[in-house]
């Protein structure tokens, strides 16, 4: 045990321990699995007829479900690395917010291969006549340039920056996709409320830790100040 900067308690074993999981070139395939599962699940319940009275339904509300899930999980990355001092734990944000990808890519083959069978014009009168569907649509579809762009080569050709603003549209996904659910439930909205919630927390805890950098980031002398503001030669 140890006190850290701020007088806190610390397990240094636990710590140590953690760090080691989150480091080692094997934790990424138990990660991969356990993101699979569901889906898996799904399969499973499909080919034993679990799926209940009306499947397609069953289908299309579980894999909306583990898309907003993951969501989060990928929002929460950046928090718990920063509170837990493990800074390793971003090795695994970019299989999250893709498995994020995934299960949204399933919950929209469901709507258009079982509901509307590539009936783009139906589909396309029911994305400008029903808002759920609307807010739904908009959030899958700026979730493909996440997707597109999450590999390291695609952070080098946009730039750190331009990269990083770009990735923060994952903030308007996920509102997107908890609006999504919100309007389509109706009568109990317990469920997306409390997603919600955990949005607004996470989204509150990022900007903390934005005032707090910008706090503690050194100010800038005169001169290079002068210098960033002189044109490239």
């Amino acid at each position: 045990m140890f006190r850290d900067g701020k007088g806190c308690i610390v397990d240094e074993g636990f710590l140590g321990m953690l760090r080691r999981i989150l480091t080692s070139k094997w934790t990424k395939l138990p990660v991969f699995l356990l993101c699979l599962t569901p889906a898996g699940f799904l399969v499973w319940r499909a080919f034993t007829d679990r799926l209940g009275a009306n499947p397609l339904e069953e289908l299309t509300h579980r894999t909306g479900d583990w898309t907003i899930y993951f969501l989060l999980i990928t929002l929460s990355i950046t928090p718990l690395r920063k509170l837990l001092k493990q800074p390793n734990l971003i090795r695994f944000r970019r299989m999250l917010g893709l498995f994020a990808f995934f299960y949204v890519c399933l919950h929209f083959l469901t709507y258009i291969v079982f509901d509307h069978f590539f009936d783009v014009s139906a589909m396309l009168k029911d994305v400008a006549q029903r808002p759920f569907i609307t807010a739904g649509f908009t959030g899958f579809v700026l979730l493909i340039p996440l997707a597109i762009t999450s590999t390291t080569g695609w952070i080098r050709r946009l730039g750190g920056k331009r990269w990083q603003m770009l990735h923060r549209l994952i903030y308007v996904t996920a509102s997107a996709g908890v609006i999504h659910y919100y309007w389509l439930v109706k009568s109990d909205v317990t469920m997306p409320v409390r997603l919600g919630a955990i949005l607004v927390f996470l989204f509150i805890c990022r900007l903390a830790f934005w005032l707090q950098a910008r706090q503690t980031k050194p100010a800038r002398s005169p001169a290079q100040k002068q210098r960033e503001a002189a044109p490239a030669t």
